[in-house]
């Protein structure tokens, strides 16, 4: 009996579990991005609000109204020769606790020559007991320029919660003209809050994030350090293989994202979307 009970809340589980694609291309056309076919699956959704200047926006929306255990989101974005793209979220994303599998999030980012691609989506928020593997396959074609930013919060401190204990796993790859320029994997799991207490994870933060910058070089690493007496959190910055690196670190949130927008506005003269500075 005991099984049968267990097998069918099993099933119900994976029954409820929210999936969600998009998949879509862009392509310069009389000077202006344009947006070529589009899918959309389950519950994620892309917009795009009025076109800037010759560039095109996008907004991802999740019907679901958050990220769950045993969910699976994918999404696939290429832009072609010359075209720009800027994306982002319509609000934070939230994980919420996984009694049992792990939510997953996979994205695939592919640049063309002479194309530019933002990837600027809003915080992506773990509540306690959140399970989430994300993964970025990003293919650069050699003259091609990205600008890419992720911030991640553990717990909202505003409302005096804390992410004690979970998992968060974030791989990374990046290719240039078919070579692998960066590869990287992140993983905080078991008790996550103790480990951010410690002085060489975060010092006590709850706020981290990373902003990768293609190309960059030495130039940009001390335009950017010029603004470190401003910063609210702990910035570093390098530039190897052609692309800068900023990482973050700060005590809540807000003050990383305000960091960020100040390492964003030396690094790029791509106007940030309006829903971040709401």
């Amino acid at each position: 009996m005991r099984t049968g009970i267990a097998g069918a809340a099993a099933a119900t589980f994976a029954a409820n579990r929210a999936q969600g694609a998009v998949r879509f291309g862009v392509h310069l056309k009389d000077g202006a991005t344009r947006r070529g076919d589009l899918h959309e699956s389950g519950s994620l959704r892309v917009r795009f609000p009025s076109p800037e200047d010759d560039g095109l926006s996008a907004m991802f929306v999740n019907t679901a109204g958050g990220i769950a255990g045993g969910d699976r989101f994918e999404i696939a974005i290429a832009a072609g020769e010359g075209a720009r793209l800027t994306l982002t979220t319509a609000a934070a994303e939230k994980v919420y606790r996984a009694p049992a599998a792990a939510a997953r999030l996979d994205i695939a980012l592919t640049v063309a020559a002479g194309a530019h691609l933002a990837w600027l989506p809003q915080e992506t928020i773990l509540f306690d007991r959140a399970r989430i593997h994300r993964g970025f396959d990003i293919d650069l074609a050699e003259g091609a320029s990205l600008l890419l930013c992720e911030i991640v919060v553990f717990g909202r401190a505003a409302m005096g919660e804390t992410m004690r204990h979970g998992e968060f796993v974030d791989r990374w790859r990046m290719r240039r003209g078919g070579r692998l320029v960066f590869a990287e994997t992140v993983r905080l799991d078991g008790e996550i809050g103790e480990k951010l207490a410690r002085p060489a994870i975060a010092n006590g933060g709850c706020a981290i994030g990373t902003a990768l910058i293609v190309p960059g070089d030495e130039a940009l690493v001390e335009r950017i350090r010029e603004a470190s007496e401003s910063f609210g959190g702990e910035v570093g910055i390098s530039a190897w293989n052609g692309f800068a690196m900023a990482r973050f670190c700060a005590q809540d949130a807000a003050r990383l994202r305000a960091d960020m927008i100040t390492v964003l506005g030396r690094a790029s003269t791509v106007p940030l979307p309006r829903l971040w500075l709401n």
